[in-house]
């Protein structure tokens, strides 16, 4: 008994009601309640914000099957809302368990109890968790362009290889669009490159305030950027891309002198007759040159009547 109450575990028998029959140490010290105050109370009573169903569901094999079940913190951060007492994770809000049910036999092999351990896990489970959360961080780093907050020029093509191969399932329509910065070089060369930066950045706040959450932009080199439309036509790449030129139109960046930039922009709605993604950029660049060609600060379509 005397290891029961000391060892560095929670221990608690039910029987087959769920109620307290003991109750170690290291129970009556994370939760405040003495021996006295639990035993013969239902498990529920004291814990209220324990699913019954939920943990009934994880015990029965134990009574049932006689064989043991496990919950993780993966699956539930923890069975009772301890406080941690852990110096080395003092980020945590509760202490994370793991837990063990094992029936228990009579002496005729029935088990009319079960035996609860729980395991305080926090330390290691704060070390996953941060470490999970700098891979995906260290992930978006690999996929998002420092410049623009979009994503660079590999992800991107890989999302837009996904767009093609789905098109090519479910003919759900689909739209690229790519625009460039109208006589960026001049911007660089008159107010420097530190300038030039600060219209990219501003292009690319446009982009993201005038696109949908399912759309996918990047920035395809230097000045040029690129958007996949999904689900949306020539005709509806085309609206996209006024609202975009429009408002890039009425910007200023109010620096030493308010400087004001235009883009030109193509469109190329994913056909059937186009084979790979390397034909469907070809294309939305071609829109893009007749754009420049026209004058500069419009949409045009591949293939199609340009829109000034």
């Amino acid at each position: 008994m005397d290891i029961l109450q000391n060892i560095d575990v929670g221990l608690v028998v039910l029987d087959r009601d769920y109620q307290v029959c003991l109750w170690n140490q290291f129970m009556q010290n994370h939760s405040g309640s003495a021996p006295e105050h639990v035993l013969g109370r239902s498990l529920f009573e004291i814990f209220p914000s324990l699913p019954r169903e939920w943990f009934c569901r994880k015990a029965e094999p134990a009574f049932v099957l006689q064989s043991a079940t496990f919950t993780t913190w993966e699956q539930r951060p923890y069975l009772f809302h301890f406080p941690h007492y852990r110096p080395i994770t003092g980020v945590a809000e509760f202490m994370y368990q793991n837990s063990t049910i094992i029936p228990l036999l009579d002496t005729h092999a029935e088990v009319s109890h079960i035996c609860l351990i729980l395991y305080d896990v926090t330390d290691s489970a704060i070390s996953k968790i941060a470490q999970t959360e700098t891979n995906h961080h260290l992930q978006g780093l690999s996929r998002i362009d420092h410049l623009t907050q979009l994503y660079n020029r590999g992800h991107w093509e890989h999302c837009l290889d996904q767009e093609f191969k789905r098109f090519d399932r479910y003919q759900i329509p689909c739209t690229l669009i790519m625009f460039d910065i109208d006589h960026f070089k001049k911007v660089n060369d008159t107010y420097g490159h530190s300038t030039g930066d600060e219209v990219i950045r501003m292009i690319s706040q446009c982009l993201r305030d005038e696109m949908r959450e399912t759309d996918i932009a990047g920035r395809y080199g230097g000045e040029e950027f690129c958007t996949v439309l999904t689900a949306t036509d020539a005709s509806g790449g085309l609206e996209f891309a006024e609202r975009l030129r429009n408002r890039v139109v009425s910007q200023r960046l109010n620096l030493e002198e308010d400087i004001h930039v235009t883009i030109s922009l193509g469109i190329c709605e994913l056909t059937t007759e186009i084979k790979d993604t390397n034909e469907w950029i070809e294309r939305a660049d071609q829109a893009l040159y007749q754009s420049k060609e026209k004058g500069r600060n419009q949409s045009s379509l591949a293939g199609y009547q340009e829109r000034t």
